[in-house]
């Protein structure tokens, strides 16, 4: 009898440990605060497909962006004493008057609001732009709308990777020629930091650095070049443009 009730404890002590283990796995799909949960608790049904709390903060962004981008762009072409700032600014201008028509008109459909004026930091570097003069105003001009447009630039890709909405798929298609056009241009100024972004960046990463070894001043053996093999005859073309351009035609947004 004793080594029967010994067996049955032991049995019951491993059914209570097994179920322990098990019992996060099967409860955590059913957890609020998981991932999929919060993403399905933010989101609607439209007809372009679910609507989520990223999609709909990335459009008001985009209107937000809008909203500071023009003046500051109307400003360099009026104030500015360089033609690379000047032609910045026009690209500011024309990029964001053709953007935020896309915007407004797909906010429209997916019934989101946006906003009609720039928050209170976006108000601020337009003050700071204001009371610059000469030197100082064109490198604050640069750096302020290079960093603006490097930090939203990631957020464009998050959305176009992962957004299941049509309407908000193609908003972050050319949301993401604009950007890049302007991050073009304003690096064309030669007044953007570099050294600053990467430090900025640097600073807030905790991701111990990866990739091949530093290079160490021989010449490194040249690869193959990469291609199909056999007779493939392709029909597309590179993009157009020369290195370092951006192609921004695109098709009149649909309303």
């Amino acid at each position: 009898m004793g080594r029967i009730n010994g067996t049955a404890l032991i049995i019951a002590a491993l059914v209570v440990t097994v179920g322990a283990l098990a019992f996060p796995v099967w409860s955590y799909a059913d957890r609020s605060g998981t991932g999929e949960a919060n993403l399905n608790a933010g989101s609607v049904s439209t007809r372009w497909g679910p609507l989520s709390a990223t999609d709909r903060d990335f459009i008001v962004k985009v209107r937000l962006a809008g909203l500071w981008e023009l003046p500051a762009g109307q400003q360099a072409v009026e104030r500015a004493p360089s033609k690379a700032i000047k032609e910045a600014g026009d690209h500011l201008i024309v990029g964001h008057t053709d953007l935020d028509e896309r915007v407004r008109g797909i906010a429209a459909q997916l019934g989101v609001e946006l906003p009609n004026q720039p928050t209170t930091q976006q108000q601020g570097w337009l003050r700071e732009l204001t009371d610059a003069t000469g030197e100082d105003y064109q490198r604050k001009f640069a750096n302020l709308l290079r960093v603006a447009h490097g930090k939203v630039f990631s957020l464009i890709a998050q959305v176009r990777d992962t957004t299941r909405n049509s309407l908000v798929r193609q908003l972050a298609s050319d949301a993401n020629q604009t950007v890049l056009d302007h991050i073009t241009v304003l690096e064309g100024t030669g007044y953007v930091d570099f050294d600053a972004i990467a430090n900025d960046t640097a600073g807030k990463s905790t991701a111990s650095p990866t990739g091949p070894p530093p290079p160490d001043g021989n010449t490194p053996p040249q690869p193959e070049p990469a291609g199909p093999t056999g007779d493939v005859s392709g029909t597309s073309r590179p993009s157009p443009g020369a290195p370092g351009t951006v192609n921004t035609d695109r098709p009149e947004p649909q309303m």
